[in-house]
C-alpha cells in the first residue's frame, strides 16, 4: 500500500473572496461570531488526528481562512448561503474530539463551529425519544434525560465534551455498543434536521433510512443542525475491575460474558503492560505484575452472581464502585480511545488501530505476537455487530510510519480482521473501504457544488 497523499483539491479561495464573505456575514442579522485571528482559526481547524503519525504531517498547516461560530439554525443557514454564493469550502466541527481529521479544512475556506446549537428540543415522556440540537454535549444530554429515567444508548469515551452532531457525523459506537451495537444499526438514529449548502439553503427533516446517508459521513453531505435518537432506561451502572493472570482465560470471559443474561454497558479488556500504564481511579488498586485487566460497567442485579462467575473462570474482582462515586476519572474514561489517549500521554511514539476481530480471535493474536511482539498491545472492546456479540480491538502500536502500519493492517486483514483505518482521510477508507452510493447521492442533493469538507468523500466526483 502506498503512503497516504492528499486527494486533488480546489485551490483555497482568494483572500478578497474571504473578505467579501466575512463582510456579508457581519452585516447579517443574528449575531454570528467571526474568528479571524490565526490562534482561533488554528484552534478551530484541529481535532485529535495527531494520534496518527501518517495524518499529522499530511494535515500540517491546513487552517481555515475564516472561522465562524453559530448558535441558531438561522445563523447556520446564513453561513451556508454565503459560502454557496461565494464558492467557498465549508468544514463543520463540534467539539473537535474526532481522530481522523474530520474537521481539518483541506482546502481552506470557512470552518463552522456548531457547538452553540445546544438546546434540547424534546424528550418524549412515553418513549424516551430525544430530539436535540447538534451542538449539545452528550454529558449534558444525559443530565437532561436523567429526570425522565432515561439515558443515551451509547457514547464515546469523550462523552463529557463530545457533541451529539459530532458523534453522529464522525463516530460509530462506544460505551453502550456491547448492548446496542453501532450508530448505523436500525433503531438508534431516528431522524436528522439538515441544512443544505445552496444560495438559498433548504431546511430538511430526514427520517429513518433517509438519515442514514449522513450517519458517519464526516459532514460531507449536509449540515446537521438537530438529531433525533432513541434512548434507553437509565441504569445505575456499577464499575467493576477484574484481574486475570492468564490472557486466554480473560479473552474467553470477554467472549462469553455478553452472551449471559447479566446486563452490561461496557466491556473492556487490556493486556497487562497496557493495564499497568493507565491512571486508575482513586481507591482502585493497580494490577499485579503481569496481570491483565477486564473493565465492566455492569447492572446492579448482576453483582450477586458476577464475582463467583468470574472466579470460576480465573478472574479476581479487584474493585467495584457505583459509577460516579469515586474521585478522579471514571472507568468509561479508560475505555475506547481514552485508553489510547492515556497511553500516548506516557509513551511517545505510539499510535493505534481499529479492528473487528475474526472468530476465533486467538489465531490472529498469536500470529501478531509472533511477528511484532510487544510492539502491539491488545485493547479489546465488547460490541454487537448485526445483533451478534463480537470483540473489536483498538490495539496500541509502536510502529511509526505508513509502511510499517500498512504491513500490520494487511496482515490483520489477511487473518480475517475487519479494519477501520484511523490513518486514512476519507469516509470510505476510515470505514468499510467501499463507496456508499447513498452517501454520494446525498451530497449531490444537499451540497451540489461540492463545498462541504472537500477531499473527504472519495466517491464524490462532482464539482470541487
Amino acid at each position: 500500500m502506498p503512503a497516504l497523499a492528499l486527494p486533488p483539491l480546489p485551490q483555497p479561495p482568494a483572500e478578497a473572496t474571504i473578505a467579501a464573505l466575512a463582510a456579508e456575514l457581519e452585516a447579517a442579522e443574528g449575531g454570528l461570531v467571526l474568528h479571524r485571528s490565526l490562534e482561533e482559526r488554528t484552534r478551530l481547524s484541529r481535532d485529535f488526528h495527531d494520534y496518527s503519525p501518517v495524518l499529522t504531517p499530511l494535515l500540517a498547516g491546513r487552517i481555515a481562512q475564516l472561522a465562524v461560530s453559530a448558535a441558531t439554525v438561522e445563523q447556520v443557514m446564513a453561513v451556508a448561503a454565503a459560502c454557496a454564493r461565494h464558492g467557498v469550502p465549508l468544514t463543520l466541527r463540534g467539539a473537535g474530539t474526532g481522530n481522523y481529521g474530520q474537521c481539518v479544512p483541506l482546502a481552506g475556506g470557512v470552518v463552522l463551529d456548531l457547538s452553540g446549537l445546544n438546546r434540547v428540543r424534546r424528550i418524549d415522556p412515553s418513549s424516551g425519544v430525544l430530539e436535540a440540537e447538534a451542538g449539545c454535549r452528550l454529558a449534558d444530554l444525559d443530565g437532561a434525560l436523567a429526570p425522565q429515567g432515561r439515558a443515551l444508548r451509547m457514547a464515546p469515551s469523550t462523552w463529557r465534551s463530545a457533541t451529539l452532531g459530532g458523534f453522529i457525523a464522525g463516530g460509530s459506537g462506544g460505551i453502550g455498543s456491547v448492548r446496542w451495537g453501532f450508530l448505523r444499526d436500525p433503531g438508534n438514529l431516528l431522524a436528522l434536521e439538515v441544512v443544505t449548502v445552496e444560495p438559498q439553503p433548504r431546511l430538511l427533516r430526514l427520517a429513518g433510512a433517509a438519515a442514514q446517508a449522513l450517519n458517519h459521513a464526516y459532514g460531507t453531505n449536509g449540515i446537521l443542525t438537530a438529531v433525533t435518537v432513541a434512548t434507553a432506561p437509565a441504569v445505575d451502572w456499577q464499575q467493576v475491575v477484574v484481574d486475570f493472570p492468564d490472557w486466554w482465560a480473560a479473552l474467553e470471559v470477554a467472549r462469553s460474558l455478553p452472551a449471559t443474561a447479566m446486563e452490561l454497558d461496557d466491556l473492556t479488556l487490556l493486556e497487562a503492560p497496557l493495564a499497568a500504564g493507565l491512571p486508575w481511579s482513586q481507591g482502585c488498586p493497580p494490577p499485579a505484575a503481569g496481570h491483565h485487566r477486564l473493565l465492566l460497567l455492569a447492572a446492579p442485579d448482576a453483582l450477586p452472581l458476577l464475582p463467583a462467575w468470574l472466579a470460576e473462570r480465573g478472574g479476581t474482582l479487584r474493585w467495584q464502585q457505583p459509577q460516579g462515586s469515586s474521585r478522579g476519572g471514571t472507568l468509561r474514561e479508560l475505555t475506547w480511545n481514552h485508553t489510547t489517549l492515556h497511553w500516548r500521554g506516557r509513551h511517545g511514539g505510539w499510535t493505534y488501530l481499529q479492528l473487528m476481530l475474526p472468530v476465533p480471535e486467538r489465531p490472529l493474536m498469536e500470529a501478531v505476537a509472533e511477528r511484532w511482539g510487544a510492539r502491539v498491545l491488545w485493547h479489546l472492546e465488547g460490541v454487537r455487530q448485526g445483533g451478534v456479540a463480537r470483540l473489536s480491538a483498538l490495539p496500541v502500536v509502536q510502529l511509526g510510519d505508513a509502511a510499517a502500519l500498512n504491513e500490520l493492517i494487511a496482515f490483520c486483514r489477511d487473518h480475517g480482521a475487519g479494519v477501520a483505518d484511523p490513518h486514512e482521510l476519507t469516509v470510505e477508507e476510515g470505514g468499510s473501504g467501499l463507496v456508499d452510493p447513498e452517501q454520494v447521492a446525498a451530497k449531490a442533493a444537499h451540497d451540489p457544488a461540492g463545498l462541504l469538507n472537500p477531499g473527504k468523500l472519495r466517491g464524490w466526483v462532482g464539482p470541487a
